[in-house]
């Protein structure tokens, strides 16, 4: 009875189109954010903040990127470890380079990291399925390389280079909670503009060319530039990523940071997820982010001697199983079965 939507009338198209139509969906949203801004910084420690929080938070804006491309396009693309490196670089040397304000270098890392994502995304325009994630896969340690050379990381003799100092509109990013604090506003701001872009014309362009790009074509959408556009989007969010990666989370820029079990992590978050849904993007993130960290506090609260090797191979069985069950049972990841759940407490305690 409690997420029933009687009464709840829609008086003009508006309304009817919001992207929350029902209150209790809104009031539900307004609270998470709450408790994000309010309540957590100042309960969190500093492990919860640096091993949960910030990768959390920015690996759901990849996996928002990566979900367009792959979800709602229908383009698979192995590279994103690639991109989000490209992004990070991008910034550092926007950063030690030239004078600009950290806002403009973000903006201008998430464009260069689009120009990429369109120049490796011109063969989807010939190829498609095990072929492009062949194509973006050679992306990934093509852009790795690349960014191994001396120019990138300044000659440095190890390759490694720390992050600059970071500040945006006059506030200084120092504590855990600044980066914590910079990193939602990012996420939240991101997350609605590909919550309404994906709600427009060009959102609906990409879904008919993922359903049937022949059928698109035939309707008068033009396959070339709505699969560049994508591209190009998706590589802007997840070069924005990298750039958080980077400065926020390692503090440290490093080439090899951005390998392909980069790539695969935020592939698992979105197929666990759901494809082809933003929520699905943060639900993904969570589990994948959580469940190594479980598995280092279960076995060690329950008293067995599990070695960090059978550790991570559990974590591996889990993400495969898991990747199976959904691409056989529920394609639509977590996701769906958050909307099952929803369309239950609709019902709810009636059985139809």
């Amino acid at each position: 009875m409690i997420y029933r939507e009687s009464g709840q009338f829609k008086k003009t198209y508006q309304a009817d189109q919001a992207i929350l139509p029902l209150r209790q969906d809104r009031i539900f949203l307004i609270l998470v954010l709450l408790v994000a801004f309010l309540v957590i910084p100042f309960t969190a420690s500093n492990y919860v903040m640096n091993s949960l929080l910030l990768p959390f938070l920015i690996y759901s804006l990849a996996a928002i990127g990566l979900n367009i491309l792959v979800g709602y396009c229908g383009q698979i693309s192995l590279g994103t470890g690639g991109f989000m490196a490209v992004g990070a670089f991008a910034a550092w040397n926007l950063a030690i380079r030239t004078d600009l304000p950290m806002p403009v270098i973000f903006v201008l890392a998430g464009l260069i990291t689009s120009g990429a994502g369109v120049l490796f995304g011109l063969p989807a325009l010939r190829i498609k399925g095990f072929y492009l994630a062949v194509t973006t896969l050679a992306a990934q340690f093509f852009l790795v390389w690349l960014l191994q050379r001396p120019w990138f990381n300044n000659y440095s003799a190890s390759g490694v280079i720390s992050a600059p100092d970071f500040h945006m509109f006059g506030w200084s990013i120092e504590t855990v909670t600044d980066r914590y604090y910079l990193s939602l506003i990012i996420l939240v701001v991101m997350a609605l503009l590909a919550k309404n872009l994906v709600r427009s014309a060009t959102g609906r362009k990409w879904m008919a060319i993922r359903d049937m790009d022949v059928a698109a074509e035939i309707i008068g959408i033009r396959p070339m530039p709505t699969k560049l556009k994508a591209f190009a989007v998706s590589s802007f969010f997840i070069g924005i990523a990298g750039v958080l990666w980077a400065f926020l989370y390692l503090g440290q820029l490093e080439a090899d940071a951005f390998n392909i079990y980069t790539s695969f992590d935020v592939l698992f978050m979105v197929i666990i997820g759901g494809l082809g849904s933003i929520l699905g993007c943060f639900l993904g993130a969570a589990f994948v982010v959580l469940v190594p960290i479980f598995l280092n506090i279960i076995p060690s609260a329950l008293g067995l001697p599990l070695s960090t090797a059978m550790i991570s191979y559990i974590e591996v069985f889990i993400f495969g199983s898991l990747i199976i069950f959904f691409l056989i049972v529920e394609p639509h990841g977590m996701a769906r079965l958050w909307s099952i759940a929803k369309q239950k407490l609709r019902l709810w305690p009636f059985p139809y």
